[in-house]
């Protein structure tokens, strides 16, 4: 079977202010444009048999500045998750609503509120199954050493991750998925193997810890960013003194 490599998007203004943007049709910020690019270095050199993308403007943007050339065909499928009345919400925020401690813990048991709102497992199984019909397909047309690419949503990249390794939904919020990262999923008629996760190319020093901001709660670092986060700054390595 080929190989897909999943790309988030790089990253938004939406990211950069903390709102959950949803399927609001927000677009790539400076930085962002700056990511899709750099990622863009790493993939034009591969043969790409298909490239795929959500066909959100962050997600369409993305896969233009890295590769130009391309003409992804666009997947309802892979776009983000229907937050519905969350959607447009400041994270801070919809952080103290009960629900939240439900998408943290229990995420397979959510339904997101109002008319747009999308069950989580809905989401898991249209986009996992969307990777494999494409995987299919690419393998059908183009052999089992086809690569390809799909570009989405960090919820969205993290429920495929957590097919691909036989987890439950319910644990998918483990799973770090930064903005313009690359994930890399050989499927077989076995299994599926994972050969890359949250691939960014980034200086190690970005795993340093940054300074703790106000938390609301004592727990709130045990959290996962729901939509994905806004990973860590170009310019924020953190350095070591004297490192």
């Amino acid at each position: 079977m080929a190989t897909v490599l999943l790309l988030r998007h790089g990253r938004t203004t939406a990211n950069v202010e903390g709102v959950l943007a949803g399927r609001r049709p927000v677009s790539l910020n400076d930085e962002g444009r700056a990511q899709a690019v750099a990622v863009g270095e790493r993939l034009r050199d591969l043969p790409f048999a298909a490239v795929v993308s959500s066909p959100l403007p962050r997600c369409v943007q993305t896969v233009a500045a890295a590769l130009p050339d391309a003409v992804p065909a666009l997947e309802p499928n892979l776009t983000e998750v229907g937050y519905g009345d969350w959607e447009g919400g400041q994270l801070r925020e919809l952080a103290k609503e009960p629900l939240w401690r439900v998408v943290q813990q229990h995420p397979a048991a959510v339904t997101f509120p109002g008319e747009r709102g999308e069950a989580m497992p809905a989401m898991s199984a249209r986009a996992v199954a969307a990777v494999r019909a494409w995987d299919a397909k690419v393998t059908a047309s183009h052999g089992p050493d086809a690569l390809w690419l799909a570009c989405s949503h960090g919820d969205v990249i993290k429920a495929i991750i957590a097919d691909a390794l036989g987890l439950h939904l319910d644990q998918f919020q483990r799973i770090v998925v930064d903005p313009a990262s690359v994930t890399a999923i050989r499927f077989t008629p076995a299994r599926p193997f994972l050969l890359r996760l949250n691939d960014t190319g980034a200086d190690l020093r970005v795993l340093i810890p940054p300074p703790r901001p106000d938390e609301p709660r004592e727990d709130a670092e045990s959290d996962a960013v729901v939509g994905g986060g806004a990973g860590r700054p170009a310019d924020d390595a953190s350095p070591v003194v004297g490192g």
